[in-house]
């Protein structure tokens, strides 16, 4: 019915989020024992089934690749995977006291699951060193180093362990070694949700308020973790995928949750009752999260089209990870508010009434100190950033050798006395495969090995089981991550090889661990720049349908960029360079593109955050000057917030004893600092003053073709 003419006022539909939160915190019980039996039900599964986590990071196509494929094809033991046992005597390795322990432990070792052939250096001259007081025995394991389970080797290194003493030390090298050796975070993940507990407190004043975020995380991850160890059995995932995901999911998932219980609060604060708080919360800030997740696993897809073996697994699990956590945050959250809203509320008052500050007045002051020198604050900030991303230029991927393991484990143990023993290129040797030619390539080819610079010895030819192949190895002058061994790989394959291939018809590969790092680091350099386009323009896509602008989303991607090469230099002055007294040695070298897809995922959370808080004060006033003030003073505190619980969980990472989780966290940490700082306090503010109006601009074609998408809708 109509009064005098006039149609009644169009009821809004509620949104997918706000019937999300109703029914979530309606069904709060329900809600909550979902979740449990399914953390129960994935955990049970996986501790039953266990893992098959496992390393591959050959790269078909390769050469390293074509070299393993035709050792296994025509059968040989460089094929399987080696452990060497390297053993030091004062007295002399021959010394007959030394020679029955020795052979008593080989004896042991020999006996051992999958240890398919025992070789004593009593066997061997060569493997005994010139001074006679170094020698190794090569345990050739029964299957590739990526598919000998972790506890089989560390049973070598056990029996190997007990022989140490006496005047005699032992220890157990090769990569399958160092990898039973790794461990995870250790007390890093511990120590992280401590310290993001203590930033929440102090947020909320509040222990109950602060558990929220922290408690959905924690149910994200384990459920996600679970969830991991059960695919492994499918699919190739890596053994060091369980401690990324800890590090992102708890980061994630606390930074998410906290975007939505902020605003919950301030629905609170605004005299809501719990459940229309509930609701509203996420039909706005769960809108951003479910954006943001969104991004950041469309960032982590680029690395799936990269094809980079083991590393789609750990993109793919990190995916998966973000995924959970993003549901949790929608779901298990509301039902958590629907549970302790009203003691949350009663906090949330009393702390409130109490309060004399203005909320947010800081954050006005602040933007209104940067819009009146924009161009000062824009120089100091680009130009400080510029500086730190310059070392990154000169960033050398690669994998680190034992000789940066921590001194008390066996691995190192064994480098260090390889390398007294027979020098440092003996722990990384190069595997050069002669595919026909018979005898006389094989011969050929160690010669000219043994007169190549940059190679100390070369042994061999051995003969495949059917004596087609024949296999020379060759000993560098230095170091598996030394520069001057890839630039030794380079030149062989480039230089040395070609005219031996021309006068002897055989194929010649190089091959073997240390080859197989040169190869995957140079396909990650060459596939990087395409992965960048991938992700930079589908968030720009994102970014511009959103927003309806076009030099925001540019703006967006530059400044993402910026942040992402400035914490890259900061890992390259630690870690490749030996900054703060760390051993220095390459990048690892999934580094960057993980760092990249997952940190270019975060800084458009916090860039969606701000800039759809700036927009909404825009469209009310079409004041740009005050929307920027306004936005920061509404999100600079919650950003900061959110950003300094990501900063000390990734940051807790860097005292895990494995150098790639310390890369990982540092450059996880650097990246969020500079964003949530550099970025979002300095720079944004001064651009979007300098860009006025032009900000918001689309040509008038693009604004029709555009679909209207509402990223924050507000009641």
């Amino acid at each position: 019915m109509t009064i005098l003419g006039k149609q009644p006022p169009p009821t809004r539909r509620d949104s997918v989020f706000e019937r999300l939160a109703a029914f979530s915190h309606t069904h709060r019980w329900r809600a909550l024992v979902l979740w449990v039996v399914l953390v129960a039900a994935l955990t049970g599964a996986s501790v039953m089934v266990g893992s098959a986590y496992h390393n591959d990071f050959s790269l078909p196509g390769t050469d390293s690749h074509r070299a393993q494929s035709v050792l296994e094809e025509h059968g040989s033991a460089q094929a399987d995977a080696t452990v060497q046992v390297v053993v030091e005597a004062r007295r002399g390795i021959a010394d007959p006291a030394v020679r029955g322990k020795v052979e008593g432990m080989l004896r042991e070792v020999s006996g051992l699951p999958r240890v398919a052939d025992v070789r004593s250096p009593y066997e061997d001259p060569a493997a005994v060193s010139r001074s006679g007081t170094v020698a190794y025995a090569t345990v050739t394991l029964d299957g590739r180093e990526q598919d000998v389970p972790a506890e089989d080797v560390r049973r070598v290194v056990a029996a190997v362990d007990a022989a140490d003493g006496d005047g005699v030390t032992a220890a157990v090298g090769g990569g399958a070694a160092r990898h039973a050796e790794e461990g995870g975070g250790g007390a890093a993940e511990g120590a992280g949700i401590l310290g993001a507990l203590v930033i929440l407190v102090f947020l909320f004043g509040s222990l109950i308020a602060a558990s929220l975020p922290v408690l959905t995380a924690l149910f994200a991850v384990g459920s996600s973790v679970a969830l991991i160890a059960l695919a492994s059995h499918l699919a190739n995932v890596a053994d060091f995928t369980p401690p990324i995901m800890m590090l992102v999911g708890l980061g994630v998932g606390i930074d998410y949750a906290l975007l939505i219980f902020s605003r919950y609060r301030s629905e609170l604060l605004k005299g809501a009752v719990p459940e229309q708080a509930t609701r509203t919360a996420l039909d706005a800030a769960g809108r951003t999260v479910f954006f943001a997740g969104c991004t950041v696993i469309i960032a982590l897809m680029g690395l799936v089209v990269l094809g980079l073996g083991s590393l789609q697994g750990v993109a793919l699990a990190v995916a998966l990870t973000v995924l959970v956590t993003m549901a949790a945050s929608l779901t298990l959250l509301p039902a958590l508010l629907g549970l302790f809203g009203g003691r949350v509320r009663r906090q949330v008052t009393r702390r409130a009434a109490r309060s004399k500050r203005v909320e947010g007045a800081g954050w006005r002051r602040w933007a209104t100190g940067v819009q009146r020198r924009p161009v000062a604050a824009l120089l100091v900030a680009v130009v400080a950033l510029g500086a730190l991303a310059v070392p990154a230029l000169d960033m050398r991927l690669g994998f680190a050798d034992a000789g940066n393991d921590p001194r008390t484990s066996s691995s190192r143990q064994a480098y260090d006395l390889l390398t007294e023993g027979f020098g440092p290129g003996f722990s990384g040797p190069l595997i050069v495969v002669a595919d026909g030619g018979g005898q006389e390539a094989g011969a050929r080819l160690r010669e000219t090995l043994d007169g190549t610079p940059g190679i100390a010895a070369a042994a061999g030819p051995v003969p495949t089981k059917d004596g087609e192949v024949f296999t020379v190895i060759a000993f560098p002058d230095t170091a598996p991550q030394d520069e001057a061994t890839s630039e030794l790989v380079e030149r062989l394959r480039a230089e040395v090889l070609p005219p031996l291939e021309e006068a002897s018809g055989a194929v010649l590969l190089v091959g073997g661990a240390t080859a197989a790092t040169e190869d995957f680091a140079a396909t990650v350099s060459d596939r990087m720049p395409l992965f960048v386009v991938i992700v930079v323009g589908l968030s720009a896509l994102l970014l511009l349908v959103v927003f309806r602008s076009v030099l925001i989303p540019v703006k967006a991607a530059l400044l993402n960029l910026v942040s992402i090469g400035a914490a890259l230099g900061v890992v390259t002055l630690v870690f490749q360079r030996g900054w703060f007294g760390v051993q220095a040695g390459p990048v690892e070298a999934f580094i960057p593109v993980m760092i990249f897809a997952i940190v270019f995922g975060l800084s458009m959370d916090y860039e969606v955050f701000l800039l759809s808080r700036i927009h909404e004060e825009w469209q009310r006033t079409q004041d740009p000057q005050g929307a920027v003030r306004e936005g920061l003073a509404a999100t600079g505190k919650v950003i900061t917030a959110a950003a300094a619980i990501m900063i000390v969980v990734f940051a807790a990472f860097v005292l895990s004893p494995d150098r790639m989780l310390q890369q990982f966290g540092l450059g996880l940490a650097v990246a969020i600092l500079l964003d949530a700082v550099v970025i979002r306090c300095l720079i944004v503010p001064a651009v979007m003053q300098l860009l006025g109006r032009r900000a918001w601009w689309l040509p008038g074609p693009l604004r029709r073709l555009l679909p209207k998408v509402e990223l924050e809708r507000h009641p």
